[in-house]
């Protein structure tokens, strides 16, 4: 049974992460419905580090985009330095949400990380979505690709990537891309940008899980994190193909009203007492 909650999980982590309607939000309902056995610190843990798998989808599906070193010459490997510059954006966006989530990771999450809050960041991005994606209508992109992105831009992305630190259910892709559209970032652009952004965010925060938890866990829960961590993988892939496929065709409005319904229910069931507030 933990193995198939595991899985679960690990849908669900794949899904949500890559789509902009916060994974950290559903992770945290499921959570309600479906416990996982096993210690707090486990459970704790298995929540972050699961996102691992979903990196490595990331790092399969744009390695030829992320990898600056390649091995042209049998020597010695040659450095592409605008890949080197495109980490150095990619870092430099990151900084604000490493250095609150390092000092207040524990205040936020006992603040936040319950379904209330989570429901209101839910309606608050979802009407962001549908009222710039409206305001953008018929606009051209000042950036149309990633190589295009300024340092003022960027760092106002990262400003947008903190507040989905803060706010559980506001999610990190759904923040960056709403903050990438704000200032002209095209939609493939700020997909992939988020994308990228993924790697140091997630792995910065499964290692912070581990320095303060460990993995010091039984056979069974370690089986139950690999589980997981390998389901968001695989689904993963899946579903940034279709995310990179859609939005040639689509905009974002259809995942802001899928967050307010969502954020709307959550509500009604935290009234209702059907899940914890």
């Amino acid at each position: 049974m933990e193995i198939i909650k595991a899985v679960l999980f690990g849908i669900v982590e794949g899904i949500t992460e890559w789509l902009p309607v916060s994974s950290t939000g559903h992770m945290i309902l499921l959570d309600e419905f479906v416990k996982l056995k096993g210690s707090a610190d486990f459970v704790n843990v298995f929540l972050v580090v699961i996102q691992l798998g979903a990196i490595f989808a990331v790092v399969l599906q744009f390695w030829n985009q992320l990898f600056p070193f390649q091995f042209k010459d049998k020597n010695r490997p040659v450095i592409e330095m605008d890949k080197m510059i495109l980490w150095g954006k990619i870092l430099l966006t990151c900084i604000p949400a490493a250095v609150i989530g390092i000092l207040f990771d524990d205040v936020f999450e006992a603040m936040f990380y319950h379904a209330v809050p989570v429901a209101i960041a839910l309606i608050v991005f979802g009407i962001a979505f549908i009222v710039i994606e409206r305001w953008n209508k018929g606009k051209r992109p000042r950036m149309k690709t990633v190589e295009d992105l300024t340092i003022s831009a960027v760092l106002i992305i990262g400003v947008f990537q903190l507040i989905a630190a803060i706010f559980p259910g506001t999610s990190r892709s759904g923040a960056t891309i709403v903050g990438a559209l704000l200032i002209g970032v095209s939609r493939k652009a700020a997909s992939e940008f988020t994308f990228f952004l993924a790697v140091p965010v997630m792995l910065g925060a499964s290692l912070l899980k581990v320095l303060q938890y460990g993995f010091a866990f039984s056979g069974s829960e370690l089986l139950v994190l690999a589980v997981g961590m390998i389901t968001a993988f695989l689904v993963s892939i899946v579903v940034i193909r279709f995310l990179m496929d859609y939005i040639k065709k689509h905009d974002f409005q259809a995942f802001g009203w899928y967050r307010i319904v969502l954020g709307i229910i959550v509500l009604l069931c935290s009234m209702a007492g059907v899940i914890q507030v």
